[in-house]
């Protein structure tokens, strides 16, 4: 890391320049940064994002219930995929028409996506619904939540890191420009003279 790499302008030199210590220090306290600060705020945004989660999770699985639905007939249309987070590969769902008993006693028909490869009328699958007997997705799980929660924290780090580094670079880029402009300077004033005859040179 080039962070890292600015940290040998610390040793002494005699052609160290001024410039040289300030890049060392901007190198020493992006390191400390990325170090320390990246690490904490990955840290407390996987744990808000864990916390956030985990209740939506509860509150999912308190509002969501599982009932059995029965094949009416299918509905046109190819099989898809709806839930990549909670459903193993190859797993396809089929549009059907079907009935089912809402949690609160009430009978329900509609169209549904039904976990059958060639559902036929009498066949029955596992269907969510909320507590009026809508149909709605799977509740979030607890694993699946954490697993988020762990990724957010991570690309936040990754992120603070990120930031860190590109101001570091900034900082050094523009203290770069500065110097090659104060050596332009001074070759536009020694320069006209510069190896001629007579000139003490």
């Amino acid at each position: 890391m080039r962070a890292i790499a600015g940290l040998w302008r610390w040793r002494r030199n005699p052609l160290r320049r001024a410039t040289d210590l300030t890049e060392a220090w901007v190198a020493l306290v992006a390191l400390v940064l990325i170090a320390v600060a990246a690490p904490v705020t990955g840290t407390l945004v996987g744990v808000t994002a864990q916390d956030s989660l985990q209740r939506s999770a509860r509150e999912q699985q308190h509002e969501r219930h599982l009932v059995t639905a029965t094949v009416v007939r299918r509905l046109g249309g190819a099989p898809v995929e709806t839930d990549p987070d909670t459903s193993a590969v190859g797993d396809s769902h089929s549009r059907v028409l079907a009935d089912w008993t809402a949690p609160d006693g009430g009978h329900r028909r509609g169209p549904a996506l039904a976990k059958l490869r060639s559902p036929r009328p009498g066949d029955r699958f596992g269907l969510w619904t909320d507590r009026y007997g809508r149909v709605t997705t799977r509740p979030l799980d607890s694993p699946t939540a954490t697993t988020h929660a762990v990724l957010a924290g991570l690309g936040a780090a990754l992120l603070t890191a990120g930031l860190v580094e590109c101001g570091r670079r900034l900082i050094v880029w523009r203290m770069v420009r500065r110097r090659y402009a104060r050596w332009d300077r001074a070759w536009d004033r020694a320069g006209p003279d510069w190896g001629k005859a007579g000139t003490g040179s």
